[in-house]
């Protein structure tokens, strides 16, 4: 993308040499000259205005002062050696002191001459002073870096401003290789893309991205990059799907048969919700076009998402064809295949499950009917992804919560037919529309954003450790009436650093207030060995305990009707996407149920905003908007897809508008060049060819 000289090696820049450039690799990345042009300010400060020493203010973050040195001594020996300058305009005097560099200071700032000093000012001896300030001559000299108006701050870190490589060195390394090879900087985006959008050009954003004459320069350069960013995650995204597209053709279920047809008639034991027919008639379109369908089911807890699947995988075994569905836990397949067992009623066709603790007796078999196409559907763990496990003729894959799995774990699934299966994604955590867009772009979204008639909203209070005993009472309430309760935990012992209710702790008190033989308590964890896991979680569906106390082991795969009390402890520390998913383990069965979350008397602002969103809305969508805002992308993304969010520059909450208007361009470009043919298209082109090589049947997105 950038031409030769921008990839020279950052140690040969002027200055750098191997020491810094080792440094500069390890704390941020940057290994050329392009790289550094890619590190961009995180803030500017206003340099525009001048205060007067006596408008100062100690709640005042920087300011410029204009002065004249009217004093510098330097005091103290060794390590308390300091030089102390006095600098001096019409209305009064302010110190200026200086505790490294003094060989620089003592050489550089001379007694009687003007100069703009730049820092912070602190009060010490009720008078004004300014530790370790910029210093610049005045007037400034004109050149790119003396006549910043808006002054660019870089990230460092300590160990980088031990090489002197703080923000100023930084920027100084940016003049460097701006002089040096601006006229360097190729084009990245069409010309007739940047007229559409009246976008600056490349080079120009890069220079007042660093160094803006103005606030309008600035803004414009941001607008550039930020869209320059977010076309190219766009275009990657669905040039993917596009390749896809192209190369694989996918299975045809161009029956909808006796299976779909008698479930739906016959079996089924409710009313599908318009959101569920919506999204199966979406599936069934999918399936066919003739190519391989990739598509993403979000839907919130309790949405119906399984009988979403089970109606796609016999819509599957309908056309001639076996299905799978894989499930990131053992809990969590076992609780999918007792629901489509449940639902199926023993009728119609085969199911079977394969997990880690299958028996070596019970894999033969299942090899052997998987094998002569006698399991019409196979529910199952990784165990599903073992070279062993062969099936006759795969043509549909659901995959639960596609994010604990890897790539090549999921690319091994794809393998197990001459043609590509086609692909179902489900996930219960509600995914941000914008991050949606940039994390699964390559996929069809589909959306099951209704809940079943009947299913009464989780009604969610807000308590503090001064009303631990109203909690307790509400608890006995519920378990007289024969309902079952959730307390979850986020620490197994006492942390020295996290002052928390933790689940030893709070099993002693569970037991205080509960005694045996009337109250019975599951315990789990997720530092107990499976098999006990599940003998304590299976007496807990079993009705045998009253209570289960846990860590977040619990967040996903315990379905229990029954259970209607969610107690969250310290929910202060939880993010907005686990209280909701917490919360979602009640509320399955038809009786009214309820989640508490406790916290501690003081909460952060942030800790207030969740805590008050979860009493607001039962709405995942709605919660995962504001959880977007709290936490940002980065954290978000990397509980779902690791790799391909990168942004230095752009902000999936501020810059809805220039990630929509990123991915309309890129729908349009391959609606009418699907290929990238076209001469005005080569730039995009030879991108896209350069981030596919290498890809082939084990690209899933």
């Amino acid at each position: 993308m950038f031409a030769s000289d921008l990839d020279t090696t950052i140690e040969f820049l002027k200055g750098v040499g191997p020491k810094r450039a080792e440094i500069l690799q390890k704390e941020l990345g940057i290994y050329t000259y392009a790289d550094l042009l890619g590190c961009y300010p995180f803030r500017y400060i206003d340099r525009t205005r001048f205060y007067k020493i006596n408008e100062l203010d100690a709640d005042l973050p920087y300011v410029q002062i204009l002065g004249r040195i009217t004093g510098k001594e330097t005091i103290g020996e060794k390590h308390k050696k300091r030089i102390v300058a006095r600098l001096t305009d019409e209305t009064g005097t302010i110190e200026l002191v200086w505790f490294q560099s003094l060989k620089w200071v003592d050489e550089n700032v001379m007694r009687g001459k003007v100069y703009i000093a730049f820092g912070k000012p602190t009060v010490f001896n009720s008078s004004y002073s300014i530790s370790h300030p910029e210093m610049e001559s005045y007037p400034r000299p004109a050149t790119l870096t003396g006549n910043l108006t808006l002054q660019p701050v870089y990230n460092s870190t300590e160990k980088l401003k031990k090489f002197s490589l703080d923000s100023k060195g930084i920027q100084k390394m940016q003049a460097l290789v701006i002089e040096q090879c601006l006229q360097e900087i190729r084009e990245t985006i069409p010309a007739y893309i940047l007229d559409k959008y009246r976008m600056v050009n490349r080079k120009e954003a890069l220079l007042n991205i660093h160094f803006p004459k103005d606030t309008i320069a600035l803004q414009n350069a941001q607008r550039r990059l930020k869209f320059e960013e977010l076309f190219f995650i766009q275009l990657q995204l669905l040039s993917n799907k596009q390749f896809r597209e192209l190369k694989f053709k996918g299975h045809l279920f161009s029956t909808v048969g006796k299976r779909v047809n008698t479930f739906y008639k016959d079996i089924l034991p409710f009313e599908l919700t318009g959101a569920q027919k919506r999204v199966i008639k979406e599936i069934r379109l999918d399936t066919q076009r003739g190519i391989q369908m990739n598509r993403l089911v979000q839907g919130d807890v309790g949405s119906g998402k399984t009988v979403v699947a089970l109606m796609s995988m016999l819509l599957a075994n309908d056309n001639g064809y076996q299905a799978c569905m894989m499930a990131p836990t053992e809990i969590l397949a076992r609780q999918h295949y007792h629901s489509i067992a449940s639902l199926l009623d023993g009728r119609l066709i085969k199911v079977d499950i394969l997990t880690g603790n299958t028996t070596k007796k019970q894999r033969i078999l299942l090899h052997q009917q998987l094998e002569a196409g006698e399991i019409d559907i196979l529910v199952g763990t990784h165990a599903l992804i073992e070279d062993k496990v062969v099936f006759k003729n795969l043509g549909l894959v659901v995959i639960d919560e596609q994010h604990r799995f890897g790539v090549e774990q999921r690319a091994k699934l794809w393998r197990k037919n001459s043609t590509p299966p086609h692909i179902l994604v489900m996930t219960a955590t509600p995914i941000p529309r914008t991050l949606a867009m940039t994390l699964y772009g390559d996929l069809d979204v589909s959306m099951i954003d209704e809940l079943p008639a009947g299913r009464k909203p989780i009604e969610t209070k807000h308590l503090v450790e001064g009303q631990r005993l109203r909690m307790f009472g509400f608890m006995k309430t519920e378990i007289a009436k024969g309902r079952q309760v959730y307390v979850v935990y986020p620490l197994i012992k006492e942390s020295e650093k996290l002052d928390l209710l933790h689940l030893e702790a709070g099993i002693e008190q569970m037991r205080y207030q509960f005694p045996l033989p009337d109250f019975q308590i599951s315990i789990v964890h997720g530092q107990m060995p499976n098999k006990d896991k599940q003998y304590e979680m299976q007496r807990f569906i079993d009705g045998q305990t009253q209570i289960m106390v846990a860590t977040t082991v619990i967040e996903v795969g315990v379905n229990v009707p029954n259970a209607s009390v969610m107690i969250i402890e310290n929910a202060e520390r939880f993010g907005l996407s686990q209280l909701h998913q917490l919360r979602g383990r009640v509320g399955r069965g038809a009786e009214q149920s309820f989640c508490i979350l406790m916290s501690g008397e003081k909460l952060s602002r942030e800790g207030r905003k969740r805590l008050e969103t979860m009493v607001m809305t039962n709405n995942g969508f709605e919660i995962s908007e504001i959880d977007l805002e709290l936490r940002g992308p980065g954290d978000l993304s990397g509980t779902m897809q690791s790799g391909v969010l990168d942004l230095k520059l752009a902000d999936l909450v501020k810059d809805q508008q220039i990630l929509q208007e990123a991915r309309n361009t890129v729908i349009e470009i391959f609606q009418q060049d699907p290929t990238l043919s076209l001469p005005e298209n080569a730039l995009l082109k030879r991108f896209v060819d350069k981030k596919s090589r290498g890809i082939a049947l084990d690209k899933i997105s």
